[in-house]
């Protein structure tokens, strides 16, 4: 046994879920390196720390799985110690603790101090800003506030993260100059709600204030905002967005459904014909603006003319970007009241109608891109291919841009001027222009 304790832990973060998990691992492993400790993302290591999402089924499904697949490496003398934090944990602690004992400790999303201290690390406060970043290079998320005040009847956000929380100004400047100083050139803004950020602290709705102060930062290029709610959106973003070169002409706006009936139910405060009119003043204020959605079906009581409708208008305002969902049923939502009525067999096929309709509207548009330039940043190498984005891309979700590798040498997280050659559904290819 003495050869055992003598031995270096080594910890290991694996991460599951949504870019703001990525973030909460990154801010993990930037304490973690503060107190000296040896930390790895998703390598090998004898202290595993998996940080759960617990949003709908598929995702708590793969959370269970993933622990799971570590117990056994547990017993089998693989790892020493299992810990679980993130979403999952918060919302279901009781439950994981009853089904599977033999983890070493849970924590919810608001425990960092006891989850370092499990660690033998100390909570850092001064740390602000310092994270070791996951992702490449040249891009990083930046969580602009944590939490949701929105009341939508399918969401079980607001039960693991708790109520809205902005983060002041001067701390998001203060992490994105050290975000710039690593080499960090595109900041993705997230949050659960960017519309709402301010409100809390400033009273008042003030991301337009936040990206003028981010637009100073020497070194980032482009901003891009994630995850903006329909209602009370502060138009005064777009202003921001028109006369700021660095913030990409982008949002994404999840919008869920279009019937009136439906946003009802679902809580959305919004309706069809408010929707329409403020993804038209967006499109008239930003013209080549990039709008990404997500659309939910299946959703309880949703009818086959509901779903029409919701084909139709998908059909009329051609979203560049967009990404249907199943409607999950999940305990403690408001939601969950009502009978889940739509065959699971049923949800599937109408997300992949929406999704049809959606690859020939993104081929169209692709096509329209043949022969133009665009700034694209390289994100990395795959193949014979150097792998990049337009700023009307986002990471991991969005089209990329194809460039031949055997023809050209690129380096990754650098810009370069790409013209398209060809297009597909939701590729682009491109020659460098010297």
């Amino acid at each position: 046994m003495r050869t055992k304790s003598l031995k270096k832990n080594k910890i290991n973060v694996v991460t599951l879920g949504c870019s703001k998990n990525v973030y909460d691992s990154e801010v993990l492993m930037g304490q973690l390196k503060a107190s000296g400790k040896d930390v790895v993302h998703e390598e090998e290591g004898n202290i595993v720390v998996i940080n759960t999402c617990g949003f709908i089924n598929n995702a708590k499904e793969e959370s269970i799985n993933t622990i799971l697949e570590f117990m056994q490496k547990k017993e089998d003398g693989d790892v020493d110690k299992v810990f679980v934090t993130g979403c999952l944990s918060e919302r279901y602690k009781p439950d994981l603790q009853k089904e599977i004992p033999n983890v070493d400790a849970y924590f919810g999303t608001t425990e960092l101090p006891g989850l370092l201290k499990a660690l033998g690390a100390d909570y850092k406060h001064e740390l602000i800003g310092e994270r070791l970043t996951t992702t490449p290079k040249n891009y990083a998320y930046l969580k602009i506030a944590e939490g949701c005040d929105r009341p939508c009847s399918f969401c079980a956000i607001p039960l693991m993260r708790g109520k809205h929380k902005s983060t002041p100004i001067e701390d998001l400047v203060t992490e994105a100059e050290k975000l710039a100083a690593k080499g960090v050139k595109e900041l993705i803004l997230i949050a659960q709600d960017l519309t709402y950020y301010g409100l809390d602290i400033y009273k008042k709705r003030n991301l337009a204030e936040l990206l003028e102060a981010l637009v100073k930062v020497d070194g980032i290029e482009w901003i891009r905002l994630h995850y903006a709610f329909p209602t009370g959106f502060p138009m005064d973003v777009l202003d921001v967005m028109n006369r700021e070169p660095k913030i990409c002409n982008y949002i994404d706006i999840p919008l869920q459904h279009i019937s009136d009936s439906l946003l009802k139910s679902m809580r959305r405060g919004t309706t069809k014909e408010k929707t329409t009119k403020l993804l038209k003043e967006f499109r008239a204020t930003v013209p080549n603006m990039t709008i990404r959605t997500t659309l939910i079906v299946g959703y309880p009581g949703e009818t086959e003319d509901d779903f029409k409708e919701l084909k139709t208008w998908v059909q009329d305002m051609r979203f560049e970007r967009l990404g249907c969902f199943t409607y999950s049923h999940e305990e403690n939502t408001h939601a969950y009241n009502l009978e889940d009525d739509v065959p699971e067999d049923v949800k599937q096929a109408r997300a992949n109608e929406i999704m049809e309709i959606q690859s020939q509207i993104s081929w169209e548009l692709n096509q329209e891109k043949i022969g133009k330039t665009f700034k694209v940043v390289i994100d990395r190498k795959e193949g014979n291919y150097f792998v990049g984005r337009t700023e009307f891309d986002s990471p991991d979700v969005d089209n990329e841009v194809l460039i031949d590798a055997t023809k050209t040498y690129l380096k990754t997280g650098e810009f370069a001027m790409v013209k398209i050659t060809d297009a597909a559904d939701f590729d682009l290819y491109g020659e460098v222009l010297n």
